[in-house]
C-alpha cells in the first residue's frame, strides 16, 4: 500500500486559498480517480474537487470551515500503487503556458511556505482581537514593516473580513502616498481612500424575522459598493425597435431547436448586437489600472444570471466574437443551466471585458446596472413590449403595432464620457433594427 497527499488546488487567477465547505466522501470510504470527494468555496465560485487518486480516503487533514492555502495538504488517499511523493490537483486556471504567471506563483507559494515554517516571522497568524493572518500576508507585513495596529485597520477583502494580499499591497500602495490612517482603507482597484462608515442603526422588535447574509450574498454587497466607489457611474437609455427579431426568431425557433436540440432565446441575439458595437467602439472593451487604460484584445462577455437562492453570478462568454450564433446559443445556454446548478468551474467566472444582464426576464422595462469591476461598462436589456408607435411608410407616417424594448447603458465616467457612451449603445438599437428577417441559420 501506498499513501499520497491531496492537496488544495489553485481554482483561478489570483486565488490563493478556498474554504472547506463540506466532504462528500468519509475516512474509509473507496474512491475512484476523478470522484468528487469535497467542495471547497473561494470568493469566486463553489465547487467539487476530484480525487487525484483511487483508492481510500485514508486521513482528512481540513475540517468543514477550515480555509486552506493553495497546495497545502487536505487529505491522504491510501493507493495500491508505490509509495509516491505528494501530489497536487492540477490547475483549474489557462496557465501552464505562462512562465511569467507560473513564476510569480511559484514564488508566491515559497514565501507562503517559509513564513509559515517561521511562524510569520513573529508576526501572530491571529491579532487579538481575532482577525487571522495568512502566512503570505505575515510575511509582507513583515517585510514593509507594518505593526500590528496597521494590519488591524486593513479592512480585508475575504472571506469573514479576512486580509488578502491584494488587500495588504493596497494599503502599502496608499500608505506611500499618506493616504491611509487607521481609520480608512484603500479597496483594491482603487486609488482613492476608501472611509468605513458605521451603519445606521435600526431598530427591532419581536415580530422582526433576522436573516443572515450568505457568503454569496456577503460577497455581492461588498462589490457592488465597492464598484459605486470607484466608478462614477452614468447611465443612457435608447428604445429599440425589434420587431424584426421578433419576427425572424419566431419563424426559426421550432426549426432551430429540432437541428440544434437548443432553445433559441433572444439573449444570444442581443449579444451578438452587442459584441458588434464593440468593434466599432472599442474603448468600450477597456480597464483602468492606475492612470492608464488598457484596452482588452479578447471581447469577453459575462451574463448576469439569477440564482435560485435569490443571488446574483455572472459566468463568462470567453472569445464571443469567435462564435456564430449556434455558439452564442449555446454558450448561453449552458452557463445559465450550469450557473443555475452551482455547476460552474472558476475560470468561467472571470476575465470578463463587458457584462450584460436581461432585467427584461423579470418583467422590467429599463434598469440602471452597476458595472462589475475592473469593466468600465454594462448593458441592462428590458423587456420586450408591443407598443403602438410612428410607423414611416412610402405613403406617409402611420401609427402601428412594433415591438420595442430600452437599452439601459451605464459607464463608467472617468474614461467613458456621455458621446462615447451614448453612442455605443446607439449603435447596438441600430444592428437591432436592422436585423436581416430572411437570415439563414
Amino acid at each position: 500500500m501506498a499513501t499520497v497527499e491531496m492537496v488544495m488546488p489553485k481554482m483561478g487567477e489570483s486565488v490563493m486559498e478556498g474554504t472547506v465547505l463540506s466532504w462528500l466522501k468519509h475516512v474509509g470510504d473507496t474512491i475512484e480517480e476523478d470522484e468528487s470527494i469535497l467542495e471547497v468555496a473561494t470568493d469566486k465560485v463553489d465547487t467539487e474537487i476530484p480525487a487525484t487518486h483511487a483508492g481510500v480516503l485514508k486521513e482528512v487533514l481540513a475540517n468543514e470551515g477550515d480555509v486552506v492555502e493553495v497546495g497545502k495538504p487536505v487529505a491522504i488517499i491510501e493507493t495500491n500503487g508505490e509509495e509516491s511523493a505528494p501530489v497536487a490537483v492540477l490547475e483549474t486556471a489557462n496557465n501552464q503556458d505562462n512562465p511569467v504567471e507560473q513564476a510569480n506563483e511559484l514564488l508566491e507559494t515559497a514565501i507562503s511556505t517559509a513564513s509559515s515554517e517561521s511562524n510569520g516571522h513573529n508576526v501572530p497568524r491571529t491579532s487579538e482581537s481575532g482577525k487571522f493572518f495568512s502566512p503570505l500576508v505575515r510575511s509582507i507585513a513583515k517585510e514593509e514593516n507594518i505593526s500590528m495596529d496597521e494590519l488591524e485597520s486593513i479592512a480585508g477583502s475575504g472571506k469573514e473580513g479576512r486580509v488578502t494580499k491584494n488587500d495588504i499591497l493596497a494599503f502599502i500602495e496608499a500608505r506611500k502616498h499618506n493616504k491611509v490612517n487607521t481609520a480608512s482603507h484603500v479597496k483594491p482597484q482603487s486609488s482613492v481612500p476608501f472611509t468605513a462608515f458605521a451603519p445606521m442603526p435600526i431598530s427591532v422588535d419581536g415580530k422582526d424575522e433576522i436573516i443572515e447574509m450568505d457568503r454569496m450574498r456577503k460577497m455581492i454587497a461588498e462589490r457592488m459598493l465597492a464598484s459605486k466607489h470607484i466608478s462614477p457611474h452614468v447611465t443612457s437609455f435608447v428604445e429599440a425597435d425589434v420587431s424584426k427579431i421578433v419576427i425572424w426568431r419566431n419563424n426559426v425557433k421550432d426549426e432551430f431547436y429540432r437541428r440544434e436540440r437548443e432553445k433559441l432565446t433572444f439573449t444570444p441575439i442581443l449579444i451578438e448586437a452587442i459584441i458588434k458595437s464593440i468593434k466599432d467602439f472599442p474603448m468600450i472593451n477597456i480597464q483602468v489600472n492606475g492612470d492608464n487604460i488598457v484596452k482588452k484584445s479578447a471581447i469577453n462577455i459575462g451574463m448576469a444570471t439569477a440564482l435560485p437562492s435569490g443571488n446574483l453570478i455572472v459566468p463568462v462568454i470567453h472569445n464571443a466574437d469567435q462564435l456564430s450564433l449556434i455558439g452564442l446559443t449555446k454558450k448561453v445556454n449552458d452557463l445559465a443551466i450550469r450557473a443555475r446548478d452551482n455547476k460552474l468551474k472558476p475560470d468561467e467566472l472571470q476575465g470578463g471585458t463587458y457584462t450584460v444582464s436581461n432585467v427584461g426576464s423579470f418583467g422590467n422595462e429599463m434598469g440602471t446596472p452597476i458595472i462589475m469591476q475592473p469593466q468600465v461598462a454594462i448593458m441592462a436589456l428590458g423587456a420586450i413590449q408591443k407598443k403602438a408607435s410612428v410607423v414611416e411608410t412610402p405613403e406617409g407616417d402611420m401609427i402601428g403595432i412594433r415591438s420595442k424594448m430600452f437599452l439601459s447603458h451605464s459607464y463608467d465616467h472617468r474614461v467613458v464620457d456621455g458621446a462615447l457612451g451614448g453612442m455605443f449603445v446607439r449603435k447596438v438599437a441600430d444592428y437591432l433594427e436592422a436585423y436581416d428577417i430572411n437570415r439563414k441559420i
